[in-house]
């Protein structure tokens, strides 16, 4: 009887041999890990075989980023640096949304508050998350009511007609939620509002609310490495929408352009550069379609969204040179969401750093920070150059990165 795979948590495990599980976890090659990481298949194979030993902490780092792993205890073994890196700190209000969430409607003998004034108080919710630079904070506060509110609402409709539309909103409301987890140690949550919301979603038939549970799910499978996942919802969503979508109205056409681009991410990450392409073309005719000032309150697909969108394919294709030329063309103050435009410098920020520009990517961050340093702290991408930034030589840039690292609370955990 063969002997059971080792699990990377066995601490007896050597750091080739915890990469090897993680990356055959997730279906990657060598030569793919290695062209994330700017290293060569057979680099990747030595460290694998114990023939080099574990890499410095800049290269952990891009280890860590390009496997999805949460935490570089799991790569390393060593649980005395448990550095997260893609999940930011619990915040303070997140106890109160999930209790919101556990809360059983049927329990409660109020009556629920109708749909039209719970759709104007969600609407009012995404117009505050995206101008507020704490829109954590802003959404942890709106959420626990509304969340109750809602699905009580879903709970107590009589006739089919105010249970979908009951059903459409609540979904919508826990995709709100899926922004405030998003990048927080709550795992269990993030998945369970990702699983609900799609099911109040088609509950409600509604096609609108079906794609921006759809586009959430798939970043969902795609975040934890499950790209077939994650390809096989968007492609059945679109699917869906191509079929049953004639006349359709701009937020459709909106999620529908979000899922092209969504497809379009996935298969950068695969390093499927055709396809990669391919997709941003796909979506960007959509976006050229749309009214001029059109944007999207959940995706924030858009024409200002664009550039931004093709300084990620770039990024996640590992072109550090059109990564670069994507960033400078893609200009940040036309998107109108302060929390997605900081997304954005992030995303440049990476390119001037892939592209060997470090202090540049450092001042495309403060400049992140500025916009909504809510932003800042809980994305991965940004917490990994900056810990990065930290171990450089250079005492100036070190200092930098310290400051901002200061600012992003990684000093402080």
């Amino acid at each position: 009887m063969p002997e059971p795979a080792p699990a990377p948590d066995d601490t007896g495990l050597a750091f080739g041999q915890r990469l090897k599980i993680q990356r055959t976890r997730r279906g990657m090659t060598r030569d793919v890990l290695a062209g994330l990481v700017g290293k060569s298949g057979s680099w990747v194979k030595a460290v694998e075989t114990g023939r080099l030993q574990t890499p410095k902490l800049s290269l952990l780092l891009r280890l860590a980023e390009a496997l999805r792993m949460r935490d570089l205890a799991q790569l390393t073994g060593d649980q005395s640096m448990p550095t997260s890196l893609f999940t930011g700190p619990g915040h303070a209000r997140l106890p109160a949304v999930r209790s919101a969430l556990n809360a059983m409607p049927a329990l409660t003998s109020r009556s629920a508050s109708p749909v039209a004034h719970l759709r104007a108080r969600l609407d009012r919710a995404w117009a505050t998350r995206h101008s507020s630079p704490h829109h954590r904070e802003v959404l942890g506060q709106l959420l626990p009511a509304l969340i109750e509110d809602s699905q009580l609402a879903a709970h107590q409709t009589d006739s089919r007609a105010e249970r979908r539309a009951a059903q459409a909103v609540l979904a919508e409301v826990y995709a709100l939620s899926q922004f405030f987890i998003a990048y927080q140690p709550a795992q269990d949550l993030l998945w369970r509002v990702t699983e609900r919301g799609m099911v109040a979603a088609q509950d409600s038939g509604d096609l609108h609310a079906i794609g921006v549970a759809a586009w959430l799910m798939a970043q969902a499978h795609r975040d934890s490495g499950d790209w077939d996942a994650a390809d096989a919802v968007t492609s059945q969503t679109l699917e869906l929408l191509d079929r049953h979508a004639d006349g359709t109205t701009t937020p459709v056409a909106a999620i529908r352009g979000a899922l092209l681009f969504e497809g379009g991410y996935t298969a950068a990450r695969r390093g499927e550069i055709g396809a990669a392409w391919g997709r941003w073309d796909a979506a960007n005719s959509v976006a050229e379609r749309l009214p001029a000032m059109y944007y999207h309150p959940v995706t924030s697909f858009s024409r200002a969204i664009m550039g931004a969108h093709a300084v990620t394919i770039a990024v996640e294709l590992r072109a550090g040179g059109e990564s670069v030329r994507q960033a400078d063309r893609a200009v940040s103050l036309a998107i109108p969401s302060r929390p997605r435009r900081a997304r954005h410098e992030i995303e440049q920020a990476r390119a001037y750093y892939l592209d060997a520009q470090p202090d540049v990517a450092l001042s495309v961050l403060e400049v992140a920070n500025e916009a909504a340093p809510e932003t800042i702290r809980y994305n991965g991408y940004a917490r990994r150059i900056v810990l990065e930034e930290l171990d450089e030589r250079d005492g100036r840039r070190q200092r930098r990165a310290s400051e901002l690292a200061d600012k992003m609370g990684l000093l402080t955990g």
